[in-house]
């Protein structure tokens, strides 16, 4: 393929640095049918140096290119990209986004599903009715005329006629959607050439629809076969069943599909929550009663497996709690230990010890036909206008979780878990079942096999070899492009501060040295500094030692003591999107949050909106059972893997943490023009011999070439001379 060829779809003057060898080499890649995997730090141009030699291979040889995110912010450069690549080389372009979203009338899933199918039996029966009459008034003039055979003919017709009337007097009182209806019978023609006139948004997609009374998004599901480009997010690629239905909406076979990955880092854990099932109390309650409403014969052969689930499920929880312990339990679900190393789990031993009956395989396959058949009843009257609402059937949920439960339990990667939470409204402790999937390639090496080719990209995606072990992938191009940017404009300290271990933390003096450092990097930061800590409560500490408390502008933002301006803290339940606006629209403010947060990626603070950023500690993941039966997994998985650190460690706790800690530095800095200070704080991070427990190693080497060691108490003299060099101050500078 030649350089200009692809170039054709690069909608700017002239590429940034290294943006048109990346072109080049992917697309080569591409045309020899390989994935990629793409680490470029930010200025390098990732999304168009995928996206610019996709669409050319994708035009070349008649496929499709979907490019998704899990990051909201990402979803709309994807969408400013896309429109400008049309005024250069027009394309057909769909953003598309899940039903729940674009609803009109505000269904579920489910029952949109019997609408359309309702509403369209409806409007071909109408069709029909309107055809035969046509041809019955024809056959009427040809009869009267002395056409014996038409006389004949037309009387079958009535006949249909009739059956057809009855069936429309049905449908009276059936569910129907007026919007879909409208798809069905107006002319939706002038839609289509509205949505390819530019790059249209799905809210754009909404608010022409609602105005005419039309269903956008069964609208732009007609819209996507064969088009050059679909945004969507994970959630239409990683979840086999949706995605075997989006890329027959696309009219593609996976073949015919390249896909795009942003933020490809989080695919991991993406795969590893689309994998994972779940079962609550309550819907196992729900399933014993809908039994008991029952007079089918298979009834009580699927109540002995529900009932004995149940109560195998709060046995298993209380036994786990102990004496006294549901009054401790919050709102959030917290995980039980049921796992056991010789032998099943303890609510799989629960349950066969709580079963009575035939035999639970028998039986549970009963319960799962007896579950189609209510469904299918459920359905039928939500059709028929017998119900308002199309109710889900609890018992084929309960007997597939059972039945998956049984069968794969004990599968590698399977990790059983049991978890407790408060329901806020009741104050009731109830329980949940989940099988938890340790190793996520079970989700994305069938995606990555079938589909022609993908581009997975981002700014931490090293080690290579690593993410082509988690995710499955075998034959691979990768390449890895540094910050292109001046490297005058930056500057990188490991602060020699004591090593954070969790024992560590509560020690007196360590938390001074800390909070002495903190002062100091924010005292001689002119303008703003950003602040990760391993959680939002190591987050809170330090807020609260720096003077933080609850000010006049609302909860999360405190003043603080002279020279440290305004501290504001983030927490679960903050609303993120607020609270950056807030802290952007300061110049003397510090944001403390978990690097575990929304806000450690995916979100830009541009030029002056953050101009420090300090990582506390190594922020390792709380080490949980879950943790532990995935590093096990890990473990036993790749086993035969030369690394000088056992596979489980680093595969999935290290590595996914020094990607967290690379995202988070990568918050400031974000144009050519742009300055900052970047401070990891832990003697970890330094030169300093730690033995197995350094983490300067796990750095790609061009980031550990940039590492300055610096004692605490020499931070502010380098973050002086570093500003000072870039006559950042506003007046006269902070004294040491």
């Amino acid at each position: 393929m030649s350089e200009s060829s692809h170039l054709r779809f690069f909608p700017y003057e002239e590429p940034y640095p290294n943006q048109r060898e990346a072109m080049d080499r992917i697309a080569n890649a591409l045309d020899r049918g390989q994935d990629v995997l793409f680490e470029g730090a930010p200025g390098t141009g990732k999304t168009l140096s995928a996206l610019v030699p996709a669409l050319e291979h994708a035009r070349e040889h008649d496929r499709t290119v979907v490019i998704t995110t899990n990051v909201h912010q990402q979803m709309r450069q994807f969408v400013e990209d896309a429109r400008a690549i049309t005024r250069t080389e027009p394309i057909r372009a769909v953003v598309f986004r899940g039903k729940s979203s674009m609803c009109h009338i505000d269904v579920d899933y489910q029952e949109c599903q019997t609408l359309r199918d309702t509403t369209r039996e409806v409007v071909e029966t109408e069709s029909e009715v309107r055809e035969l009459e046509t041809r019955q008034r024809e056959l009427l003039a040809e009869s009267r005329e002395g056409d014996a055979g038409a006389a004949e003919a037309r009387e079958a017709i009535m006949d249909e006629l009739d059956d057809l009337e009855a069936e429309i007097d049905e449908y009276e009182t059936a569910n129907v959607c007026a919007h879909y209806r409208n798809n069905l019978v107006e002319d939706t023609g002038e839609f289509f050439g509205w949505l390819f006139e530019d790059v249209r948004t799905p809210d754009d997609v909404y608010a022409y629809a609602d105005e005419r009374e039309l269903c956008g998004y069964e609208l732009l599901k007609e819209g996507m076969e064969g088009v050059d480009l679909v945004v969507c997010n994970y959630h239409h690629l990683l979840n086999p069943q949706i995605r075997e239905q989006f890329f027959r909406w696309i009219d593609r076979d996976p073949s015919e599909i390249i896909t795009v990955f942003d933020e490809a880092h989080n695919i991991e854990d993406a795969a590893r929550d689309h994998a994972t099932r779940t079962l609550t109390e309550n819907t196992l309650d729900a399933a014993v009663e809908e039994l008991a409403d029952s007079d089918d014969s298979r009834a009580e052969a699927a109540g002995n497996v529900v009932r004995a689930f149940r109560d195998a499920l709060v046995d298993t929880y209380d036994d786990a709690l102990g004496f006294g312990a549901h009054e401790g339990v919050g709102e959030n679900w917290e995980d039980l230990s049921i796992a056991n190393d010789d032998r099943r789990d303890d609510l799989t031993l629960a349950f066969l010890d709580r079963y009575e009956g035939k035999g639970i395989d028998t039986e549970t396959e009963l319960a799962v036909q007896l579950g189609q058949a209510l469904d299918e009843e459920y359905e039928r009257r939500y059709r028929d206008g017998e119900t308002t609402t199309r109710t889900e059937c609890q018992t084929l949920q309960v007997a597939r979780f059972v039945s998956t439960w049984m069968d794969e339990g004990t599968a590698l990667g399977q990790y059983p878990v049991v978890s407790v939470r408060r329901d806020g409204g009741t104050d009731e402790v109830y329980g949940r079942a989940e099988l938890y999937t340790c190793i996520p390639r079970r989700v994305t090496e069938e995606l990555f096999d079938e589909v022609a080719a993908s581009v997975l990209m981002s700014a931490t995606l090293r080690p290579f070899d690593v993410t082509s072990d988690v995710l499955g992938l075998e034959d691979v191009a990768s390449l890895a492009y540094g910050m292109a940017y001046p490297e005058e404009n930056r500057r990188t300290f490991a602060v020699d501060t004591p090593p954070l271990f969790a024992s560590e933390r509560n020690d007196p003096e360590t938390q001074e040295t800390v909070s002495s450092l903190l002062r100091d990097a924010i005292r001689f930061t002119p303008g703003n500094t950003l602040a990760f800590f391993p959680s939002y409560a190591e987050a809170e500490r330090y807020y609260e030692r720096l003077g933080g408390s609850t000010g006049e502008d609302g909860a999360g933002g405190g003043l603080a003591g002279a020279g440290l301006g305004r501290l504001y803290l983030d927490g679960s339940g903050e609303d993120e999107a607020e609270l950056r606006r807030r802290f952007v629209e300061r110049d003397d403010a510090t944001l403390f949050t978990s690097l575990w947060g929304t806000l450690a990626e995916g979100v830009s603070f541009d030029d002056d909106d953050a101009r420090t950023v300090i990582v506390v500690g190594v922020p390792y993941p709380h080490l949980s059972d879950r943790m532990e039966a995935v590093q096990a997994a890990y473990d036993r998985t790749f086993s035969d893997r030369d690394r000088s650190r056992d596979p489980g460690w680093s595969y999935a706790v290290e590595i996914p943490t020094i990607r967290k800690t690379r995202q988070a530095l990568g918050r400031v800095i974000r144009g050519p023009d742009d300055f900052g200070v970047r401070i990891l704080a832990d003697r970890r991070y330094t030169a300093a011999d730690m033995g197995k427990y350094s983490v300067r190693g796990a750095f790609p080497p061009e980031e550990r070439a940039e590492l300055l060691d610096i004692d605490p108490e020499k931070l502010k003299f380098a973050m002086l001379n570093f500003y000072g060099d870039h006559d950042a101050y506003d007046g006269a500078p902070p004294e040491p």
